[in-house]
């Protein structure tokens, strides 16, 4: 049976894996924005990934301290809060760097 916190990973790692899939489509943020309904779609998984984050218990949090869990929450805030004031070139490096690093580390705990 799975944890409370296995299934919040399962989730965002569903989350993970469609910001993937839709950003591997274009070659640059300008490109992706251009297409607003897969740019809006990845947003919408960066607020579901912080959700989820902010779900995890203090134990699981602790124990992976490798993530940081309290900026993925924090960015999720960013995303709900501030949409239009989003710096573009921050959510690519992120796509580009910390998404990637987010869904090994996923998959290495679900141990998929």
């Amino acid at each position: 049976m799975y944890s409370k916190d296995d299934l919040l990973c399962f989730n965002m790692l569903e989350s993970v894996n469609k910001i993937i899939e839709i950003s591997t489509r274009f070659i640059t943020i300008e490109d992706l924005k251009k297409d607003y309904i897969p740019y809006d779609a990845a947003m919408m998984n960066f607020i579901v990934i912080g959700e989820m984050a902010s779900k995890l218990s203090d134990d699981f949090i602790e124990k992976n301290s490798e993530i940081d869990w309290h900026k993925i929450q924090g960015f999720r805030n960013i995303i709900a809060h501030d949409y239009f004031g989003i710096d573009d070139k921050v959510v690519w490096q992120i796509i580009q760097t910390k998404i990637p690093e987010l869904q090994t580390f996923l998959i290495k705990n679900l141990n998929l």
